[in-house]
């Protein structure tokens, strides 16, 4: 109880999805910003009118079903990447998670028929997004909460947010005429976790502004970690749930069960961006075998490894070879894109930090070696935190979310989160 109430787990895992999934729909929607019009918008072959029809059918929901105007689908397309931006960016996660959300299920279900089966991945993530605090570490919002932990130390007021109040201003007049207009889809599901959210948001600012240090603020502190541990696991099942399926589904291939599945790929035209490779690769009846059976093992075999790490370690990079060698060999990077980032759920955490430090690293190296050095400079600019810009109160707009750099969790791996500004440590449901 202890565990799962007092922090929300796997930070960094959580934070590599949401990177992963915004970047990948954030690069597929700058790809096919050419052909925006003739995919999803007015241009299309599915008609606006033939997919509001299927929309009325399946109770799906599209915002782009509001209008038919070019201007409106301009609109909600260009919000669509700004939100998978700002996600990306880690900035206002909690109100960028929603609208993200939002831009993915309206653009999908504009025009079905142009999806696979790495948007039914990104669709589903999008929902489960919303439910995570996947801004603690990577992201403004994180530096934010650090630069408000920082003015505490020195007995100073968090600095004043603006930004959040509007955002909740601006949107929830919004949500209320969507809902009253019934235009969000034909679901209870979907108008019940938004008004949620939204309500959710009015009681977190008023618990911070009012009773920091009372029981109502460790009370959604709580909630709000039991929802996202409980959304990590339902990721980690979803993920294993795909390749169990996908493997049982090759054992009953006749091709994938005489070895020569991979090879009717690699001879069409339509997944073979580099025809030399993959007549090289094809040639090889070995290679063509060996691919074939060890893309079946992997899958099968990767959810009964999941209780040993080593064996868990193995596969997994396993699959994420598999995955970019499909991106390379049968052109489809934005499908491998979302399943290495769902794959990232599984990475472990002492691998997410090292590597994230030697991003950091490069980065600052790199940023560096563009400014002439200063004589008698020993580099160093300022406190830590003294940069960017203030008024975010922390991950998703919640004072003191986020860890600070040099603190160290409480868990035994370093992967729960840092005591929480104005809560206290170790607080649960009965503490």
């Amino acid at each position: 109880m202890q565990r799962i109430t007092a922090s929300a787990l796997g930070p960094y895992q959580s934070a590599v999805i949401r990177i992963g999934f915004s970047a990948t729909y954030l690069f597929f929607l700058l790809r096919e910003l050419p052909h925006r019009q003739e995919l999803y918008g007015p241009d299309s072959p599915w008609r606006w009118d033939m997919a509001r029809r299927l929309i009325a059918n399946n109770d799906a929901f599209s915002v782009l079903m509001w209008s038919d105007s070019a201007l409106w689908f301009e609109a909600v397309y260009a919000l669509t990447l700004l939100s998978a931006a700002a996600l990306l960016l880690g900035w206002r996660t909690r109100t960028m998670s929603v609208l993200f959300m939002v831009g993915v299920l309206s653009v999908q279900n504009r025009s079905i028929f142009m999806g696979d089966g790495g948007d039914n991945v990104i669709h589903l993530m999008a929902i489960y997004l919303v439910l995570t605090r996947c801004a603690q570490v990577w992201s403004l919002d994180a530096r934010r909460a650090e630069r408000n932990a920082a003015r505490a130390a020195r007995g100073l007021a968090p600095a004043r947010d603006v930004v959040g109040p509007v955002l909740w201003a601006v949107l929830g007049p919004v949500l209320l005429i969507a809902t009253l207009m019934d235009g969000l889809g034909g679901t209870w599901w979907l108008p019940t976790l938004l008004w949620v959210l939204w309500l959710g948001s009015a009681a977190w600012w008023a618990a911070n502004r009012y009773a920091p240090h009372g029981e109502q603020r460790t009370l959604l502190d709580v909630l709000a970690n039991l929802a996202h541990n409980a959304t990590l696991a339902v990721i980690m099942a979803e993920v294993c749930l795909i390749y169990a399926t996908a493997g049982w589904y090759k054992i009953q291939g006749s091709r994938w069960q005489d070895g020569t599945a991979l090879y009717y790929p690699l001879k069409l035209d339509y997944f073979t961006p580099w025809p030399a490779l993959s007549d090289i690769l094809a040639s090889s009846g070995v290679m063509v075998m060996v691919l074939t059976y060890g893309t079946v093992i992997v899958q099968v075999a990767f959810p009964f490894t999941l209780f040993n790490r080593r064996v868990k370690n193995i596969l997994l990079v396993a699959m994420i070879c598999e995955h970019a060698g499909i991106a390379l060999l049968l052109g489809l990077p934005f499908f491998s894109m979302a399943m290495i980032a769902a794959d990232a759920v599984f990475l472990p955490t002492v691998f997410l930090v090292w590597l994230g430090g030697r991003v950091t690293l490069l980065g600052r190296k790199r940023l560096l070696s563009r400014f002439p050095r200063v004589p008698g400079d020993s580099g160093a600019t300022g406190s830590p935190g003294a940069s960017g810009d203030p008024g975010d109160p922390g991950a998703h707009g919640v004072p003191g979310k986020g860890r600070v750099p040099g603190q160290q969790g409480s868990g035994r791996d370093g992967t729960e989160e840092s005591p929480q500004q104005g809560a206290g440590g170790g607080h649960t449901l009965v503490g």
